[in-house]
């Protein structure tokens, strides 16, 4: 059935089960603009995979529909779908050469001999491996094998490319490099891409969209600041990036903002994005970086006494974790740069922050 609205991928209802009772995927419903690249991230087993194979036409949905430039394509076998798809493992053939890894989704389309050439060629340059057609891929580095299986998804000119984690096993210089390339590469062709990862730092890097997965749902859907900034829930705030957590109760609520009672250390005043009633619990999620060390007398409505525990060298920050509030492992990020203060581990200090930085969410 042509589908509603302008989404070049939707999924309307998706669901997933494999015996019949636990569901991989619940009730997804997600678009994918056209030109658009959107990240599926988040740890083992929380769907983001099973939702691509489904795209692709690996897996079957148990339920819903998945609509490609408006069309179902339930019943369409992989093949046909005229999809591109990047693997971890490159899953390239080792007997051919380069060159004929790249021929081979082109002669299944039944593409002359010419226009073969001219798009293996171009392919090629696209990835900066022009003079390797005549190698095969066991004499290929690892990342030279990824750029060989990122050209052949891309040979055919497919509408629509899904890379399941295709830079897991590259190490993190090179696995750097190949998200900047692929990113070009995106920006360059104006395909539509789908990216799998568990990898946040990477998902932050290269998306438009990050849809953030967690026991078969969608968490929260938005762009990488937004995601960073801005989290929804304590699972998306505690998956992106590094957090600091405290645990307490509500005692006052007034419209966005809060204060919530942490046992032994006092009240903090919150910017409250999802908590329940007066008196209930809750968890403040509060990034290292906005932590102040020895702030201005009244310059901040939070300020607690701390004693610091442990100074890691980290060439741009160095990172200082402290006792306080009641938890010895609270973090602070202080930038390397001139005139910053230099602590010592026993050091007792004063740390603050402002309201808008801790988001209280339900517990």
């Amino acid at each position: 059935m042509p589908g509603t609205n302008n989404a070049f991928v939707e999924f309307s209802g998706v669901q997933k089960t494999y015996d019949g009772e636990a569901l991989v995927v619940k009730d997804l419903n997600l678009e994918i603009a056209r030109g658009e690249f959107l990240t599926m991230l988040g740890p083992s087993g929380s769907g983001k995979t099973t939702s691509l194979m489904m795209l692709a036409g690996f897996e079957a949905p148990t339920q819903g529909s998945i609509l490609l430039a408006g069309r179902s394509i339930g019943n369409m076998p992989p093949h046909k779908r005229d999809i591109g798809m990047v693997f971890q493992n490159y899953a390239l053939f080792p007997h051919m050469t380069v060159e004929e890894n790249l021929a081979f989704p082109l002669k299944v389309r039944k593409l002359g001999k010419l226009e073969r050439e001219a798009k293996i060629k171009r392919a090629l340059e696209m990835v900066r491996l022009g003079g390797y057609g005549g190698r095969r891929p066991g004499q290929l580095s690892g990342g030279q094998q990824q750029r060989v299986a990122l050209a052949r998804a891309l040979v055919f000119d497919p509408k629509l490319v899904l890379l399941d984690e295709p830079l897991g096993a590259l190490d993190k210089q090179l696995r750097e490099h190949m998200q900047l390339e692929i990113k070009y590469i995106h920006n360059d062709l104006g395909v539509t891409m789908v990216y799998v990862t568990h990898d946040q730092a990477e998902a932050l890097t290269m998306s438009d969209r990050i849809a953030v997965f967690n026991d078969g749902v969608i968490q929260q859907l938005a762009g990488p600041a937004e995601l960073y900034e801005r989290p929804q829930n304590a699972f998306v705030a505690q998956f992106i990036g590094e957090n600091n957590q405290l645990h307490g109760k509500v005692m006052a609520k007034n419209g966005e903002s809060c204060e919530v009672e942490i046992p032994g250390a006092g009240n903090v005043q919150a910017l409250a994005v999802n908590v329940g009633a007066v008196g209930g619990p809750t968890v403040l999620s509060l990034r290292p970086e906005r932590v102040k060390m020895n702030p201005a007398p009244g310059s901040l409505p939070n300020v607690f006494s701390a004693q610091v525990s442990e100074v890691i060298y980290l060439g741009d920050h160095v990172r200082t974790r402290v006792s306080v509030c009641g938890h010895d492992d609270f973090v602070i990020k202080l930038p390397n740069s001139e005139g910053t203060v230099r602590v010592e581990p026993g050091a007792l200090i004063t740390i603050g922050w402002k309201a808008e930085d801790c988001r209280a969410f339900d517990a």
